[in-house]
């Protein structure tokens, strides 16, 4: 009786080491994917990993989120990353062979020929802190708030589109840039989010972000950038041809054009670029 006593006790024990076992082993043959994407892009990724690993237990995403440009140097300098997703046609340009001398000047080859699309379209916008304490209602009126040095404004370093953006706003209206930095009215981001975190904070009159990172902030934008005044914000995405895993990281790319990919995006307010 004793000895059968003890056979019961230790059932749920070997039951539960098996089963860990199981799960273990399990974890250790997912294949991971490593994906580098533009920092705007952090809630909705986030939010599709759950929905891929979900419908895929083989596969493990592992994400990067930061700006293009440094993503783009870090892959240029040998990091591991089966897909690259860039807030901006630049940064994928200069690592495709295929974009040509003029834009590629380096004659990076990353990108695995045929795999490169347009995913995504996003909005270039100008948002204020809480109440909008200096009444800036639009682009003209920032323009005008800049010319008479009145206000601070938060944009994108030049690495990153959010900034390259700002920088094509800035000329349309004449704006000098450097002269503006130099008496203290820009103040710069290494990346989208942390101008968004600017403006949210209240430490800047207002902030070039944009429309998906706004409505992750809670706030309302005040004006859109029009394509005349910095041109489509367009995310390119491709699989690197140093992927040790092509075929997962294309099939993931092809989940991200599907319907249940898109309603994640397009919920926060990227939407499918124009033909």
């Amino acid at each position: 009786m004793r000895k059968t006593g003890k056979m019961r006790m230790l059932v749920p024990t070997i039951l539960a080491v098996i089963l860990t076992t199981s799960v273990c082993s399990a974890a250790s043959d997912a294949k991971e994917l490593t994906v580098f994407a533009a920092a705007s892009m952090t809630e909705t990724l986030t939010q599709i990993k759950e929905l891929y690993e979900a419908e895929n237990p083989d596969i493990v995403l592992t994400f990067n989120f930061d700006s293009s440009g440094t993503l783009k140097t870090q892959i240029e300098e040998g990091a591991d990353c089966d897909v690259f997703i860039s807030a901006g046609q630049k940064q994928m340009n200069e690592l495709d062979i295929s974009a040509g001398e003029e834009k590629n000047p380096d004659q990076l080859d990353f990108v695995l020929e045929g795999s490169r699309i347009d995913l995504l379209e996003n909005k270039v916008v100008l948002v204020v802190p809480e109440g909008n304490p200096r009444g800036i209602e639009s682009f003209d009126s920032l323009a005008e708030l800049l010319k008479e040095g009145e206000i601070l404004l938060a944009m994108g370093n030049a690495d990153v589109p959010v900034g390259q953006y700002t920088q094509k706003i800035l000329a349309y209206y004449g704006l000098d840039e450097a002269e503006l930095a130099a008496a203290g009215k820009i103040t710069y981001g290494t990346n989208v989010k942390e101008v968004t975190t600017q403006v949210v904070e209240g430490s800047v009159d207002c902030g070039v972000v944009y429309g998906t990172d706004a409505f992750s902030a809670g706030l309302e934008p005040v004006d859109r950038a029009t394509a005349e005044m910095c041109g489509q914000v367009i995310y390119p995405a491709a699989v690197m041809k140093n992927s040790t895993a092509v075929d997962d990281a294309q099939a993931f790319l092809d989940y991200l054009g599907s319907d249940e990919a898109m309603a994640v995006f397009e919920g926060v307010g990227f939407s499918q670029v124009a033909e």
